[in-house]
């Protein structure tokens, strides 16, 4: 007897869902793709319990007749490709016909649909079809999905939070709003609005929906193309970042998209003007004739192979990178290095006021005049030097001479074994992170409330989190208090805090936690000291005096461990005189 057997159509659907719906976030994305496709201008999304109690999508689209509304539920029935030819040039966001039979075996779902002329209420409960009969609605179509994967207990039990899954209902209503600014969206969760928009086609205000002032204020519209791609969208300066990935958000023909190729081509044009762990503010929509991107590459639709992909990244690369070039201000990306020598100035800000000159490694030639210039100004600013670090070994580093900079980027140095190259980024990070790990290892935090509290604007996504995200944060003395729909407000900092820049490490302490909630409250601490040490560290490019420089290496002689930045990277590399003399021929 044959084992081999056909599925019936209900269980081929309950397979399909686990493809097609593995949240709600899935069931989400195909209702609203649908609405998109028939052409809506106005959508709605409801959401109860993160969208396992309900869903619920109403647009003002096309709508459908009696008779399309009852073979939308059947299995690969659909209007949008009729023969094999239009599989390798989709242009709906929706063609399979799978979502609505997938998502109406795995919950209770009621469709109410009107053309202008016909209008019909579907029921059906998990596969089985209640009723199906003439209801008075509005032209559009709403579809309302209950109670789903109930009845399919293994993958309930897979769901995440109601948090979570809220989250990422709201990060993606999000992506559909910035790749359709021309149509109006509204989400509701548990009754109360958490998002909408115009539908005035303005990115920029939606940005600013989204994310908050700061953002959209610092953004610029771009546009540029060549033969087969056409890119336009907004860039954020660089003078606004993050540190994660997440802000980084690519379209495809208007089709949410996940493209490693795409983003590494972004974070490259951003490399001259971000230091690492940093990541740029950005929203492409790359529009490219339908042949050139196959979208049927998973039931999800996230993932698409794009043909000419080396050719898009050149692209990208080549006019976001000159496109910055061009828009930032001239006061900031002026030359380090001047043209020719020049005094030192030494009226302006000390970048190290803790130094102290070592007398042991003086150089009393052609530097003198320079460093009796620096002891003048030494003795003129305050004191307030940081508790030491224990010393041990390290002490070694102090042997070390400075006798210059290579290319405003390393410090060269000699000692008894022969030449030293201190990464001067790496080695004042390394110094920055472990201050700050030493301040926040304190078992008592010393509060400071502030005059002026810091307000700071996030995405919805993250107040939605607030709760959590204050439960953790309080291990290190912060709260903070809802003050609007997207933005909170901080009225009280741990004191080590005040040194550094406030606003940059608590938004950064945010998006850590966002992409590792999963993590422990330690983990989150030494991601994001090391990305708060990295950013206020001294960069590359920068033109150093021999005051600075000092004390750069005296700060890394402080180190615990000084041989290594937080992200791994080397403070300092030697090359011994044995083979320097071996290089020349004199060994």
């Amino acid at each position: 007897m044959g084992k081999i057997i056909k599925l019936d159509e209900h269980l081929t659907n309950m397979i399909a869902a686990g493809e097609v719906v593995e949240r709600p976030m899935g069931v989400i994305k195909e209702l609203v793709e649908n609405s998109i496709d028939a052409q809506a201008t106005q959508i709605e999304i409801s959401i109860i319990d993160g969208g396992i109690q309900l869903i619920e999508v109403n647009d003002n689209g096309n709508g459908m007749d009696k008779e399309d509304a009852s073979n939308a539920f059947l299995r690969h029935a659909t209007s949008k490709i009729k023969t094999v030819k239009d599989l390798w040039s989709i242009r709906t966001l929706g063609f399979r016909g799978e979502a609505l039979p997938s998502i109406a075996s795995v919950s209770k779902t009621t469709m109410l649909t009107s053309d202008g002329e016909d209008q019909t209420r579907i029921e059906i409960h998990y596969g089985k079809t209640a009723s199906m009969k003439p209801y008075a609605c509005a032209r559009g179509t709403s579809v309302k999905v209950e109670g789903l994967f109930h009845k399919t207990p293994a993958r309930l039990k897979h769901q995440k939070t109601v948090n979570s899954e809220t989250n990422a209902v709201i990060d993606l209503v999000e992506k559909f709003a910035l790749s359709h600014p021309e149509i109006a969206f509204k989400l509701i969760n548990n009754g109360s609005m958490k998002f909408q928009t115009t539908g005035n086609g303005n990115l920029q205000e939606v940005l600013f929906c989204i994310y908050g002032k700061e953002i959209a204020t610092n953004s610029t519209l771009i546009a540029f193309d060549d033969y087969d791609f056409v890119v336009e969208g907004v860039i954020v300066l660089p003078s606004v970042s993050r540190a994660t990935k997440q802000y980084m958000t690519v379209f495809v023909n208007n089709r949410v998209i996940k493209n490693y190729v795409i983003l590494k081509a972004i974070e490259e044009a951003y490399s001259d003007y971000l230091v690492d762990d940093r990541y740029p503010i950005c929203v492409l929509n790359i529009t490219m004739d339908y042949q050139l991107v196959d979208v049927n590459v998973h039931p999800s639709k996230w993932e698409i192979r794009i043909t000419k992909e080396r050719q898009l990244f050149n692209l990208i690369k080549e006019h976001i990178k000159q496109e910055l070039y061009d828009n930032m201000r001239v006061a900031e990306f002026t030359p380090s290095m001047p043209l020719k020598p020049t005094k030192p100035v030494y009226q302006e800000q000390q970048f190290f006021p803790d130094f102290h000159i070592n007398e042991n490694t003086r150089q009393d030639s052609y530097l003198a005049p320079q460093l009796q210039e620096e002891e003048k100004y030494q003795e003129e600013t305050d004191s307030n030097i940081e508790e030491e670090f224990v010393e041990g070994e390290n002490s070694i580093f102090l042997q070390l001479e400075v006798i210059g900079q290579l290319h405003g980027k390393y410090i060269l140095a000699q000692g008894v074994e022969g030449l030293y190259i201190i990464d001067q980024h790496a080695a004042e990070e390394k110094y920055n992170y472990e201050m700050f790990k030493r301040e926040l290892s304190n078992q008592e935090i010393m509060m400071q409330d502030l005059l002026v509290p810091i307000v700071i604007e996030l995405p919805l996504a993250k107040i939605s989190q607030l709760d959590n995200i204050n439960l953790q944060m309080a291990n290190i003395g912060l709260n903070f208090e809802l003050f609007g729909s997207n933005t909170v407000i901080i009225r009280t900092i741990p004191i080590w805090l005040d040194r550094i820049d406030k606003e940059a490490f608590i938004q950064d302490m945010i998006d850590l936690y966002d992409e590792k909630k999963e993590y422990s409250i330690e983990e989150i601490k030494k991601d994001a000291l090391a990305s708060i040490a990295c950013h206020f560290s001294i960069k590359f490019n920068r033109v150093l005096t021999i005051h600075e420089m000092r004390q750069v290496i005296t700060n890394l002689s402080k180190c615990e461990q000084p041989f290594n930045c937080p992200h791994g990277r080397p403070t300092i590399i030697s090359i011994t005189t044995a083979q320097l003399l071996k290089e020349f021929k004199r060994g």
